[in-house]
C-alpha cells in the first residue's frame, strides 16, 4: 500500500531532500513514458496543474488545434531517483492528462485503468496484481548503441561467475528498494543474458505505476553498467523470450475472494467466473497484452510461453496458470502478456473481462483432459488486431476514439513489418536465387 501524500507533503519532501528537478511524467497510448522537467521553483505551478502539453505530437492523443492538454500530478507518486546526484536531486510525479476545463482525457491510459477499478469497486472488489518482469542485458557498441551481443552462457538460476549480469541486477534491486519497492526475488532466467526481478503484488493502479517505474530504473541502471536492458519480447532467435506474467486476485473487505479451501484447486466460484471472463475475451485482449510484431515470436511452442486458450496447474502452454500458493495468497497467473504492453490498458481490459465473467457467471471449460482441444492464441499481430476489432468489451473499455487510434496505428505497424527485407531472407535467398 502506498503512502497518502498531501500537497504540503510534496512541497516539504522536495525541500527536505534537496530536489532541484521534478519530472512530470505521463504515459502515451503505447505505454511509453513522456515527461516535462521543471525546477523546484516551479513546483507550485506544477501542483496547480498549470503545465500543458501539445497532444498533437503524442501517440493516442487528439488533435485539439491550439488547445493544450494539462498535467495533473498524483501526489502519491512522488519518488526521488536514487541514481541521480545527491545535491540538486531529481524526482518524478506521475500525472493524469486532462482537458483545459479539468475534465479527464478519455484516452489517458491511467484514467482508463482508474475507471475500470471504479467499476470493480462498485461491485465490491479491488484488484491486486503482482508482475513477473523479464528482460535481457546486452552489450552496447562503441557508440553506446544497443546490440544483441552477450558473452555469457548462464541459464536458469545460475550464479556468478556464469551470471555476468549479477552485479547490474543487484544494483537495480538496491535502487528499486530505495524507491519503496518490495523486491521478493531476482534471478537469472533460462536464456543467456536473461533476467527477472519480482516485486510484491499491490493494488492494480500502484502495480501499473510500478511497472512504468521499474522499466525506467532497469534501463537506467543497466546503462550505468555499460549494458543495454531490453524488454523486447523476443530479441534473439532460438531462445526463450521475455514475458510479463500477471498474477491477479480480487479482494473484498480485505479478504481474497478467489480463495475457497473446499473448491477445486482451492479456487472459489468467483475465481472461476473471473477466469471464464478472461478466456472469453483473451483473443481480443491479446493485441494489448502483446502489442508489437515481435510479441508473437515469443508465443511459440517449446519456449515456455503459452499458445493455448485454456487454464490449469503447472502449465506453460495454456494462457492461465493456477498458482501453487493457497489460502489468502490464492491467485491466477496470466502468462501471455509481455513488457511491451501498456500496463494501464492491459490491466484495465483484463479486469473488465474478469468482471464480465463474474456478472455472467461464465465457467471456464475444463481443459484438463488429454484429448481436450484448446483454441489457440492469435499467431501474429495481424490476427490479434482482427480479434481486437471484433471485441465490443475491449472497445467499451478503451473508448471508441482510442480504440480506433490504436487499431490504425497497429495496422500501420503490421503493414510496415511485412514489407521489410529481413536478414533471414537475405541469408536464405540472396545467394541461392
Amino acid at each position: 500500500m502506498k503512502r497518502i501524500m498531501t500537497r504540503e507533503d510534496v512541497v516539504s519532501m522536495v525541500k527536505e531532500q534537496d530536489v532541484e528537478f521534478i519530472r512530470l511524467q505521463f504515459t502515451d497510448m503505447f505505454g511509453q513514458l513522456k515527461n516535462i522537467a521543471v525546477t523546484s521553483s516551479q513546483l507550485e505551478r506544477a501542483l496547480d496543474n498549470r503545465f500543458s502539453v501539445d497532444g498533437r505530437a503524442i501517440d493516442g492523443f487528439p488533435d485539439l488545434g491550439d488547445t493544450d492538454m494539462y498535467l495533473y500530478p498524483d501526489y502519491n507518486t512522488l519518488e526521488v531517483f536514487p541514481w541521480r546526484p545527491q545535491q540538486g536531486r531529481v524526482a518524478r510525479l506521475l500525472c493524469e492528462v486532462k482537458y483545459e476545463d479539468g475534465t479527464p482525457f478519455e484516452g489517458d491510459s491511467r484514467h482508463i485503468l482508474k475507471t475500470a477499478l471504479k467499476n470493480a469497486s462498485e461491485m465490491g472488489y479491488s484488484l491486486m496484481v503482482g508482475p513477473k518482469c523479464e528482460f535481457f542485458l546486452f552489450h552496447t557498441d562503441e557508440n553506446g548503441m544497443p546490440t544483441t551481443i552477450t558473452h555469457e552462457q548462464a541459464g536458469y538460476l545460475d550464479i556468478s561467475p556464469l551470471d555476468l549480469g549479477e552485479n547490474a541486477r543487484r544494483d537495480m534491486v538496491l535502487n528499486l528498494e530505495q524507491m519503496g519497492f518490495i523486491i521478493e526475488a531476482s534471478h537469472h532466467e533460462q536464456a543467456p543474458a536473461q533476467h527477472e526481478i519480482d516485486f510484491r503484488y499491490d493494488e492494480a493502479l500502484n502495480t501499473a505505476d510500478n511497472i512504468m517505474t521499474f522499466r525506467l530504473a532497469v534501463k537506467t541502471i543497466a546503462k550505468r553498467h555499460g549494458l543495454h536492458a531490453t524488454f523486447m519480447p523476443k530479441p534473439k532467435y532460438g531462445v526463450n523470450g521475455s514475458g510479463m506474467h500477471l498474477k491477479m486476485a480480487l479482494y473484498r473487505d480485505g479478504q481474497n475472494v478467489f480463495e475457497d479451501k473446499d473448491g477445486a484447486d482451492g479456487l472459489s466460484e468467483t475465481a472461476l467466473y473471473f477466469i471464464g471472463g478472461i478466456l472469453k475475451h483473451v483473443k481480443g485482449i491479446t493485441a494489448l497484452t502483446n502489442p508489437i510484431v515481435n510479441s508473437y515470436k515469443r508465443l511459440l511452442p517449446g519456449f515456455s510461453a503459452p499458445v493455448e486458450i485454456g487454464w490449469g496447474k503447472n502449465t506453460t502452454q495454456k494462457v492461465i496458470r493456477i498458482a501453487s500458493v493457497k489460502g489468502k495468497d490464492t491467485r491466477i497467473e496470466l502468462l501471455s502478456p509481455d513488457s511491451a504492453a501498456n500496463p494501464y490498458l492491459a490491466l484495465a481490459v483484463c479486469l473488465e473481462a474478469g468482471l464480465e465473467g463474474i456478472r455472467q457467471k461464465l465457467l471456464p471449460a475444463d481443459c484438463s483432459g488429454e484429448n481436450c482441444a484448446c483454441e489457440l492464441l492469435p499467431r501474429t499481430l495481424d490476427e490479434a488486431l482482427e480479434e481486437l476489432e471484433r471485441d465490443e468489451l475491449v472497445k467499451k473499455v478503451l473508448g471508441e476514439e482510442l480504440f480506433n487510434r490504436y487499431l490504425d496505428a497497429k495496422r500501420t505497424e503490421w503493414n510496415e513489418s511485412i514489407r521489410q527485407i529481413t536478414e533471414w531472407e537475405l541469408e536464405k535467398y540472396l545467394y541461392r536465387y
